[in-house]
């Protein structure tokens, strides 16, 4: 062994060797139980996370993807399941039975952000919601859209980011459908048309690019004009508000004079129609009695002379009230008094009928 000079005082350089050090290391494991108690702990260590990594559970609103060294093998159904460990499966849960969701124009998600972060989301937000419609007009649409995960292979393998790629598609579907409407339609009564238009190319575009997502709904959250031209926009819908409200009382007062008049002149009409039949009726009537009669008096003109007579005094007498006949030959007779009220009848009104 060569010599290797000491320096008297100083620090033994063997202590300070690496090999050596391990050496008498292993030297003390050869000689007690310490190996072994170390050689069983990794094995302990080994076996426990082994059983960690075999068993896996899958939530009621899951599946599971199992890929075996990165590879797709199949999809595991909620419950528990046992795999290959130590990491040779892996397994990636999926939530196909929750609904999903994506806000366009808009954010409700409160996210702890830097401000510069929060502008962008913000610019994005206006952005997306600045549509031109079928007659070159801009309205500003927010909506939702809500879907489901419907293929997870699909949904994990076919796309790189799904939900960018269906933000993506989202609003491109928006911007076709709300530019084949005029600006009235969106705002007002197409909007349901709209949704229900823009839903269909959507989910025909999620599967064209296999995204592997159903799309359950499109809700059109708010349509409004740009902050710009709102109040314009305001009053010609103000404008149109009260339009539509003269035209409606205008044509119930049409619907109330309408039939009062021909109700009127049904009336009118029935009336002239009764008054000529009772004259025409009453006229036939006064003709046919004057026949009778004439002919009556052609047979005895005098019996019919005095039956007439009498008909013709006893209308009159009905109607000229209380009389007292007496001959004027009568003298002597006190007057009657009339107890109704009215003057005594004298007793030298007397009508000479008897002479007659």
């Amino acid at each position: 062994m060569a010599w290797k000079p000491q320096i008297l005082g100083g620090p033994d350089p063997q202590q300070n060797d690496p090999e050596e050090a391990l050496r008498k290391l292993f030297e003390k494991f050869q000689k007690g139980g310490l190996g072994r108690l170390i050689l069983f702990f990794a094995l302990g260590v080994v076996v426990v996370t082994g059983l960690f990594t075999t068993y896996a559970q899958v939530e009621p609103d899951e599946v599971g993807v199992i890929l075996r060294l990165g590879r797709y093998v199949g999809t595991a159904e909620p419950g528990p399941h046992f795999r290959l460990p130590f990491g040779i499966d892996q397994m990636i849960k999926v939530p196909v039975q929750r609904q999903l969701k994506a806000e366009f124009g808009f954010r409700t998600e409160r996210v702890a952000s830097s401000r510069a972060t929060s502008a962008t989301s913000e610019a994005d937000a206006r952005r997306e919601s600045l549509m031109l419609t079928g007659d070159l007009n801009v309205a500003v649409v927010d909506w939702i859209v809500q879907y489901k995960i419907k293929d997870p292979y699909q949904y994990l393998f076919k796309v790189k980011n799904v939900e960018e790629m269906l933000r993506d598609i989202s609003e491109a579907s928006m911007r076709a459908v709300v530019g084949d409407h005029s600006v009235n339609e969106v705002l007002t009564t197409g909007r349901q048309k709209v949704a229900t238009e823009a839903k269909l190319l959507l989910q025909e575009l999620a599967d064209r690019y296999e995204t592997g997502v159903d799309i359950q709904q499109v809700v059109l959250q708010d349509v409004n004009p740009p902050d710009p031209v709102k109040p314009s926009f305001n009053e010609v819908n103000q404008a149109i508000q009260e339009k539509e409200r003269a035209i409606n009382e205008a044509l119930a007062e049409l619907n109330r004079e309408i039939p009062r008049a021909r109700g009127e002149a049904e009336e009118t009409l029935r009336a002239a129609e009764g008054y000529s039949i009772e004259k025409v009726n009453r006229a036939m009537g006064e003709a046919e009695r004057f026949t009778r009669i004439h002919d009556e008096y052609r047979k005895a003109p005098e019996v019919t002379r005095r039956r007439m007579y009498l008909d013709t005094m006893s209308q009159v007498l009905q109607r000229a009230g209380q009389k007292v006949i007496s001959d004027e030959s009568n003298k002597g007779i006190t007057p009657l008094l009339r107890m109704d009220g009215t003057s005594a009848v004298p007793a030298a009104a007397v009508i000479k009928e008897q002479k007659r």
